[in-house]
């Protein structure tokens, strides 16, 4: 004890000496180590040495850099953590070094993105979830910088950011950009006017783009209310283009959104580009007579084909329909590969969840269904299939998945995914009898395939976790993870693959060409199928990115298979 008491003494006094020493216009040094900061505000970094009513002066001194240990911790320097005094000059850059990083502290934005990255996930690209701002896009008034407010989207100041998404979209899109620059002298689609309802992502932004170097004119809103990346809307709006959507969207907005597309004065449109039905409906259902200058309808998505199918049955198909979504590279390529990588994406992205072991019910095995199972499977997920099909049924037990009814399994599994195209797959009553944390999602286009609707109950508790997941909680305390509240799930809550949606967009612009293009009495007011050529040609397009070389058929084969050389190579009623 004598002997502490002794170096305090001695500190002191080496500590008057250099204050005797130090010329009058130096700062104090022990000022130096005084911040009003708050250690709290930056969190990481180490708040600087404070004066201490009480403290031996050696507990104040900064240490000798030549003398301090680089590793150690704080105090590493003496067993009371008192170190030596520096001399005046190093003190001076030490001071300066550490003001300037105390200094680093987060900005206000640095503490959104740092809260943001904790409590969110990634479900989202940043740019769409980091403004403050609430005011609804409608209140706005926005312009590009060529001055037209011709838009209505989240911030048009994210044009910049989503255009550097789109520049790298077209990387993976090598179909599109081949037509694109193949076609942009004919212009085929001069004169066209196109009015797009479909998922508004660096993809599709892509596709408009390309429609616009061919000749067309494009209005946009998007299919789904939470799909829209509010950065490539803002680009695409910046670039000239009239879009109106964005990310979370009311209904109200959805539908506002498709009329300011269809009702504008002085522009018509003659081509439909739907996903879903929904712009299709609307125009039937309030602007009939623009159908009498309208040339056709394209339309990609199982929910907005049916629909197109009703209306060809009941007699009310106006125009002729390109039913994109059965072309052989829509259902092998989009719906099957596309959602065998998506489905894992969205889940993890909004769940963290691991699939080994997990038991999941899959609901419908056609092509997405297909690839739901594949993915899970390979993930060592236990994977149970509902179907009504009796051939897709077949093709599940084959594959190795075992068939059930929803009822059978509805108690015991942890993730229900719906992929059927239908209604009330999964039904409130399957809601009741579901474990406790039960992720429930939905790959279909439409919402309505889980009863969500039952779910807004008085006795029931939502409450949002994360962007696009919902915990809805029963009297009992027993929660289910609602996601993107039964909307589309990769699109709602992750990404797609670029590759995949070149082939889906490549074949969407040749089927408005073809329709646009073809002479009067080619297409009645029917529902078609894209001609076996063109799906060729787009698959053609897309070879050259994996290095393939066809082989070519000599003349004998051809003659012997009694094909053209150049095809196409399958009658339509094959099945691939």
């Amino acid at each position: 004890m004598s002997v502490q008491v002794a170096t305090v003494k001695l500190a002191d006094m080496e500590l008057k000496e250099a204050v005797r020493e130090r010329p009058a216009e130096a700062p104090p040094v022990l000022a130096a180590t005084v911040s009003p900061a708050e250690p709290d505000n930056c969190p990481g970094i180490p708040a600087p040495s404070q004066p201490v009513k009480g403290a031996p002066a050696s507990a104040m001194k900064r240490s000798d850099p030549a003398q301090r240990p680089r590793e150690g911790g704080e105090g590493a320097g003496s067993p009371e953590g008192a170190v030596s005094e520096a001399p005046r000059t190093v003190k001076k850059i030490q001071f300066a070094d550490q003001k300037r990083e105390f200094n680093k502290r987060p900005t206000k934005i640095g503490r959104r993105s740092l809260s943001r990255s904790i409590s969110q996930s990634s479900t989202d690209s940043y740019s769409s979830d980091s403004s403050d701002d609430e005011t609804s896009p409608r209140d706005k008034q926005q312009k590009n910088s060529k001055g037209s407010g011709d838009f209505c989207v989240k911030n048009i100041k994210q044009a910049e950011f989503g255009r550097r998404e789109i520049e790298i979209a077209e990387q993976e899109m090598p179909a599109l950009m081949a037509l694109r620059k193949r076609a942009q002298g004919e212009k085929p689609l001069s004169g066209a006017k196109i009015v797009g309802c479909t998922h508004i992502t660096a993809q599709t932004a892509v596709l408009i783009e390309t429609l616009g170097a061919l000749g067309a004119q494009c209005r946009w809103a998007a299919c789904n209310i939470y799909s829209t990346l509010n950065e490539v809307a803002a680009a695409l709006a910046e670039s000239g283009f009239p879009v109106f959507s964005w990310k979370g969207e009311s209904e109200d907005d959805f539908w506002w959104c498709i009329d300011r597309c269809v009702n504008v004065e002085g522009w018509q449109p003659n081509m439909i580009l739907d996903d879903g039905g929904d712009l299709t409906h609307w125009i039937y259902k309030k602007y009939p007579n623009m159908f009498k200058k309208i040339k056709g309808i394209v339309e990609e998505s199982v929910t907005g084909v049916h629909r197109l199918y009703q209306l060809s049955k009941a007699g009310k198909l106006c125009v002729p329909a390109m039913n994109v979504n059965d072309s052989v590279t829509k259902q092998k390529f989009d719906n099957l590969y596309c959602c065998r990588e998506s489905i894992l994406d969205g889940l993890k992205r909004t769940t963290d969840m691991m699939f080994g072991g997990k038991q999941v019910v899959v609901c419908g095995y056609g092509e997405v269904g297909k690839g739901c199972c594949a993915a899970l499977k390979a993930m060592g997920s236990i994977v149970y299939v509902t179907e009504i099909d009796p051939i897709c049924a077949l093709q599940a037990c084959m594959d190795g998945f075992r068939l059930v009814k929803l009822n059978e399994v509805i108690r015991q599994v942890d993730i229900v995914i719906t992929c059927t195209g239908n209604k009330n797959v999964v039904t409130r009553e399957h809601l009741d009898r579901m474990k406790n944390g039960c992720i429930v999602c939905n790959m279909g286009h439409s919402n309505t395939e889980i009863d969500v609707a039952s779910l807004r109950t008085p006795e029931l508790t939502w409450e949002r976790v994360r962007s696009q997941v919902d915990h809805v909680i029963w009297p009992d305390g027993k929660r289910i993870v609602l996601l993107a509240e039964g909307r589309l799930l990769n699109l709602s809550c992750s990404t797609v693959p670029t590759f995949v949606l070149s082939i889906t967009a490549t074949t969407q612009a040749l089927a408005l060409i073809e329709l646009y293009n073809a002479p009067e009495g080619r297409y009645k007011q029917d529902v078609y199928l894209l001609p076996k050529k063109m799906d060729e040609y787009v698959a053609s397009l897309h070879l050259p990115t994996f290095d393939a070389h066809l082989t070519e058929l000599s003349d004998e084969q051809a003659k012997y298979l009694g094909l053209n050389k150049n095809g196409p190579f399958k009658p339509n009623y094959y099945r691939y």
